[in-house]
């Protein structure tokens, strides 16, 4: 299991990953779950995975592959026109990595994968997708400006709770890294280390990344900060009286 989230902004886009794999509880590993495609100038896309590891990494694979001889692998993520064109190749690489595995015999189900993709392409806005392993996607809007993949029910209470679409990157990832303290505190499959990338509109390069370690003094202080204010928040609740009829 593992936990994404995609969250668009006024400024832009804010992802945010974290690094465990497992097969059961004595066989946890780190695999990193983003992967981004810039080009300055042109275009910034970033990719969040959840699910098999195989199909992910495949999926992955054959992105990179295709931008290293395009004339001889087209379709590049490279030559994309839009990011609802880069959308609809993410799809079909994933569904038709799921189906060579269907066509092998095996349990296709278990090979499932889900991705969020974000980023801009010159001559368009800054898009925000959810693709799901039959191919198919989701854009991000008004209503729903965030997305997220993996094990987000612990997390996704703080984030409906607190988003503001004007909030700053600084104040994004203090919400964020509260999504995912809580998020790890629940849940043994997702684990840090974490990846963060920002990428502000129009800038067309990449921006602000970092790995967040579990020594890292920021998240150590969110983290605490946020267990002792749930606290005080439960302790300033007036008492439930018991009445006797």
């Amino acid at each position: 299991m593992t936990y994404c989230v995609g969250l668009k902004l006024d400024r832009g886009l804010v992802f945010m990953s974290d690094t465990r794999t497992n097969a059961g509880v004595d066989n946890i590993s780190t695999f990193k779950k983003m992967y981004t495609w810039a080009k300055s100038g042109d275009r910034v896309i970033t990719l969040l995975s959840a699910g098999n590891l195989a199909t992910t990494q495949a999926v992955i694979s054959i992105l990179n592959e295709r931008t290293k001889m395009p004339s001889e692998r087209s379709p590049s993520i490279y030559e994309m026109p839009s990011m609802f064109q880069t959308a609809r190749l993410v799809g079909d690489t994933i569904r038709d990595v799921i189906h060579q595995v269907d066509s092998g015999g095996q349990r296709a189900d278990s090979f499932g994968a889900s991705i969020i993709l974000g980023g801009q392409i010159k001559g368009g806005d800054p898009r925000l997708f959810l693709i799901y392993p039959e191919g198919n996607f989701i854009e991000s809007t008004q209503d729903t400006p965030f997305f997220q993949i993996g094990e987000h029910k612990y997390g996704k209470p703080i984030i409906v709770r607190s988003y503001d679409p004007a909030m700053t990157f600084e104040e994004a990832t203090k919400l964020l890294l509260v999504s995912f303290d809580s998020t790890l505190k629940s849940n043994l499959s997702v684990g840090l280390p974490l990846d963060l990338q920002f990428y502000e509109s129009d800038s067309f390069r990449l921006g602000f990344e970092k790995r967040i370690e579990r020594n890292d003094p920021y998240y150590e202080v969110v983290s605490e900060g946020w267990s002792q204010a749930l606290k005080l928040a439960f302790q300033s609740l007036p008492p439930f009286e018991i009445k006797q009829d």
